[in-house]
Formats: C-alpha cells, sequence, structure tokens
C-alpha cells in the first residue's frame, strides 16, 4: 500500500507528537507528500526565527517524495472544491491521491473520507488527544 501524508502528520511527526508506533515504518516505506504539504510545513512563521530548525525541517522533507501540481491534479482539485466545497489545500492532497491512487494518512479521517478516500488514522500522544 502506498501513503500520501497529510500536512499534519508531518508536523506532528517532525515534532514528536504521535503515538502510532508503526508511522516510523510507514514512512520508511512511502513518504510522499503533496507540494502543497512541502509549502504548509516549511512555510510555518516559527521557522524563520530559527534558521537551524528549518535546516532540520529541509532535510526531513530531503526524505520525501513531493508530488507537483500536475494538471491532473489541478484538474480534479477544482472537481473537488465544486463538488464538496472543500478548503484549497485538503483539496490538492486529496486530489493528489486520487490521481496517484494513494492512501491518505492523516490524524483528521473524515476531512478525506467525506471525499471517497482511503484513509489511516494516525494517533497522537494522550496529552493531545482530547
Amino acid at each position: 500500500m502506498t501513503h500520501l501524508f497529510d500536512t499534519n502528520i508531518v508536523i506532528y511527526y517532525f515534532n514528536g507528537l504521535t503515538a502510532d508506533e508503526t508511522l516510523h515504518q510507514r514512512l520508511a516505506e512511502s513518504f510522499n507528500i503533496s507540494a502543497i504539504t512541502k509549502i504548509e510545513f516549511l512555510g510555518w512563521s516559527g521557522f524563520a526565527s530559527d534558521p537551524r530548525l528549518y535546516n532540520q525541517a529541509q532535510a526531513f522533507l530531503s526524505h520525501a517524495q513531493v508530488f507537483a501540481l500536475s494538471e491532473a491534479i489541478i484538474e480534479q482539485t477544482i472537481r473537488l472544491r465544486q463538488q464538496f466545497k472543500t478548503k484549497t489545500p485538503d483539496a490538492i492532497i486529496a486530489a493528489t491521491a486520487l490521481v496517484h491512487d494513494l492512501t491518505v494518512v492523516t490524524h483528521n479521517t473524515s476531512d478525506f473520507e467525506r471525499l471517497g478516500l482511503n484513509t489511516e488514522r494516525v494517533t497522537l500522544k494522550p496529552s493531545l488527544e482530547q
């Protein structure tokens, strides 16, 4: 099975906030992200004041396959936004998964299941699960 990691999982994993013991193996086998995830993750304003942490984040993402916004993904994103009124970042991630037949790994499975995607939910450390 091939996975596409939602931005929230990339953030949580990078910050050591996940409780899912299988996540490390899934990332080692299939670390795929959408271009929007790279933008959202590296675009965090906190990285601007901490170049060392930004460099660590870039090194972390250097292990990922980043799917660019192809014409097929753009067209699928448009359809998803029209049909489901989905936020653009989620629509791009969903469209990327649909075009490449990937399962979305996320903490918010309902965001993607309503769009007809296969998902896998990642749990967070107990102090974050509410």
